[in-house]
């Protein structure tokens, strides 16, 4: 098919017919014609009158050959002539052809200018190849054997002729300019900005771009193409990012000055289509709901798993996703936290195969992808271009003084931009700390304006990516204290939230883990969203929580801010249980932190639900809290712990089914129960030393890493 690549391409974005496909076996010679008439009616109205801003030649010449056979087609339409076999047979081929010229003209209509204009070249090989389907369509057609009028046989012949001399063309114009966009591109891999004045004659006069509303829309494109990239995509994908740092730059460059009234419309919008998404969602859920089971889920997208694929960490996840989470400059597992040891990748055939069956058995459609050739692939992140290196820092330049200098319109738009900016790769987010942007977001925490404060404090979130400027953020003067005042204070819910996910990031530092702590009003509020919190609220408290009880020094801070009666409460809550029962089994190995969790009623039963009906790692950690508070609580816990209903069925069951660390952890809980009761815990005739021998040599770990899974979280979010 001439339109293949273009085909791919547009498909993604909209759902042609089949009839794209499948030529009309069925139809009468008069339905046929009648068909074709209407389909070539239709594009010369479409497009006779529209003037595409590339491409206008090319689309010109296939909309006046079209022309020509809707005269045709009218005509035996009208004259009700019988065709002979082989004019239908070319009329069938024309069917397929003047699908294919939609589908290329709806192309150029639809795509951003600068898109097309990178395409030039490829776009006008495909109308030179419907030129060359249309002369050989009609070296065949079988003119002599039809009735016609002398004036349209002499227009099919004429087309004929016309042809029979086409060649490919490029348009000169076009051409140039998508020579000086590459220019442009190269200075920059040249280690040199631009100059301003050209840039603006280019975008402004050149393409017509004016404004920062149709910069915006030209970026969502290119960015939908980085997206879409199925491995027969020009330019490559470096090249393509070369470009969007350069368009982000001159749309600050260059718009600045609309950049706050794009932000407010585009903000509506999305917000509008956020409502029309949810009720289409909750509408079809109501009709056709079926329950997805959550091993069959992607972690990241929580969407059904096409390809899942196994990480260094032993976790699974959808093989688009977990690259998409690499090449946003993450190094560690997205679910545990640990950082990946190395970049392969090996399918999960077997998950697959289940998810498969299960897609069969309830009729939902599902489409895996090809296998690839080796066993294990290897996950890479796309690595940006010294172009696109030097664009996005020539950007942050820009945007750090607009923060410094702006009204504050302006550095409301600003701390969205580097927001936007700090959120596509590690480089960026040194760029932007380097060029003195944290002071001045620390500023915009306090903001009396939301969405000012909400894009300063997820920026601030997004930087603390970059381990280097956990340090910058941590040691810049009221820094930690105004996040915590977001935190405590913030106006939206969005705000507090990136706010409880910064100190999440702040605290993968171990030094800083005390001093967050120690921050006032900053446990109370994790533990004030923990309780009451969104889901995604909550999880960024817990795991918050959770990094700041590694500290042995926090234990009393925990317990004194209530931190301990969020996380107990958290138990309840299977989205956050598994990691309120990691954190409170850290937070029990002192004597003070057991004495707390023990004077928590519902704690023992709280975790006793967890090792029922938790997650492996829940249960895991549900099992270990339950022994350090054995170990720590006394004799009067100890005792209540061993009488808990249930106990001795739910250790028996995890003695046999649990992850490692929970059968050893089960394997000690069982003994501490056999020297209460002073008697075996039968097993279904095992003893316990005998269901875990293979580890009794392990020994009790000093350290939390042997005994507490690591939260079930991202390790820190891009928002």
């Amino acid at each position: 098919m001439a339109c293949a690549a273009i085909f791919s391409s547009l498909r993604r974005r909209r759902s042609p017919s089949l009839e794209v496909f499948l030529a009309p076996v069925d139809l009468s010679d008069i339905t046929l014609v009648q068909t074709l008439a209407s389909i070539s009616a239709e594009l010369v109205s479409c497009f006779s009158g529209k003037s595409l801003f590339f491409q206008r030649k090319n689309s010109r010449s296939l909309i006046r050959r079209i022309e020509v056979f809707l005269v045709l087609l009218e005509y035996l339409r009208d004259s009700g002539s019988n065709l002979p076999p082989a004019a239908v047979l070319c009329f069938k081929e024309l069917y397929l052809l003047l699908y294919r010229s939609k589908i290329l003209l709806d192309y150029c209509s639809q795509s951003g200018k600068l898109w097309l204009l990178l395409q030039n070249r490829t776009i006008s090989g495909h109308f030179h190849d419907l030129d060359q389907e249309i002369y050989t369509l009609l070296d065949v057609f079988p003119i002599k054997d039809i009735e016609l009028s002398e004036d349209i046989r002499e227009q099919i012949e004429l087309l004929q002729r016309q042809s029979r001399r086409d060649c490919l063309y490029i348009d000169k114009h076009d051409e140039a300019l998508r020579v000086q966009f590459f220019g442009f591109l190269e200075e920059f891999e040249n280690g040199r900005v631009p100059n301003p004045i050209q840039l603006r004659v280019f975008f402004t006069e050149k393409l017509k771009i004016r404004d920062a509303k149709s910069c915006r829309v030209e970026i969502e494109f290119l960015e939908e193409q980085v997206v879409n990239h199925q491995g027969d995509l020009e330019p490559a994908v470096s090249v393509l990012n070369g470009f969007i740092a350069l368009l982000r730059y001159c749309r600050f460059l260059l718009y600045r000055s609309e950049l706050e009234e794009d932000e407010v419309e585009y903000g509506i919008s999305k917000n509008l289509k956020k409502k029309k998404t949810k009720g289409l969602i909750t509408r079809e859920m109501a009709e056709t709901f079926v329950a997805v089971p959550k091993d069959f889920c992607c972690p990241i997208s929580l969407d059904l798993m096409r390809d899942p694929v196994i990480t260094s960490t032993g976790q699974t996840y959808d093989r688009s996703s977990i690259s998409r989470w690499v090449q946003g400059g993450h190094v560690t597992c997205p679910k545990t936290g640990q950082m990946l040891a190395h970049s392969k990748l090996v399918p999960n055939r077997a998950l697959r195969n289940f998810i498969h069956q299960w897609c069969s058995a309830h009729g939902i459609p599902y489409e895996p992808l090809e296998a690839v050739d080796s066993s294990t692939e290897f996950l890479t992140a796309a690595s940006p271009s010294k172009a696109a290196l030097e664009a996005n820092k020539a950007a942050s330049a820009l945007l750090v003084q607009e923060l410094r200098d702006g009204s504050q319109g302006a550095k409301c738009v600003a701390a969205r931009e580097i927001r936007l900016l700090a959120k596509t790769a590690k480089e960026n987010r040194a760029f932007i700390a380097e060029a003195g942007a944290i002071p001045y977001l620390r500023d915009l925490l306090s903001s009396t304006n939301p969405v000012a404060q909400e894009n300063s404090v997820t920026a601030m979130l997004n930087l603390s990516i970059h381990e280097k400027n956990r340090s910058r953020i941590m040691e810049e003067m009221g820094c930690l204290k105004s996040i915590v005042e977001v935190l405590r204070h913030g106006h939206t819910t969005g705000a507090r939230e990136n706010a409880a996910a910064t100190l999440f990031s702040l605290s993968a530092v171990h030094d800083y883990k005390k001093r967050i702590a120690d921050e006032e009003g900053a446990v109370e509020a994790l533990s004030g969203l923990l309780r009451d919190g969104t889901s995604r609220g909550k999880k960024d408290a817990v795991t918050a929580l959770f990094n700041l009880s590694t500290h042995t020094e926090n234990c009393a801070k925990m317990i004194e801010s209530k931190a301990v009666a969020a996380l107990v409460g958290a138990l309840g809550d299977e989205g956050v249980a598994e990691e309120a029962a990691g954190a409170l089994t850290l937070i029990v190995r002192q004597p003070l932190g057991a004495e707390a969790v023990a004077g928590e009623e519902s704690a023992v039963a709280g975790l006793i639900a967890v090792m029922r009906g938790g997650t492996p790692r829940g249960k895991e950690n549900a099992v270990a809290a339950l022994l350090e508070l054995c170990r720590s609580g006394g004799s009067v816990t100890t005792e209540r712990v061993i009488r808990a209903p249930a106990l001795a069925g739910l250790l028996q069951t995890l003695l046999f089914t649990g992850t490692k660390r929970a059968r050893r952890k089960a394997a000690s809980l069982a003994r501490v129960f056999q020297r209460i009761e002073n008697g075996p815990l039968h097993l279904g005739g095992l003893s316990p030393g005998y269901a875990f021998a293979g580890n009794s040599g392990v020994s009790r770990s000093s350290g939390f890493g042997g005994d507490v899974s690591m939260p079930v979280s991202i390790s820190v979010p891009v928002l």
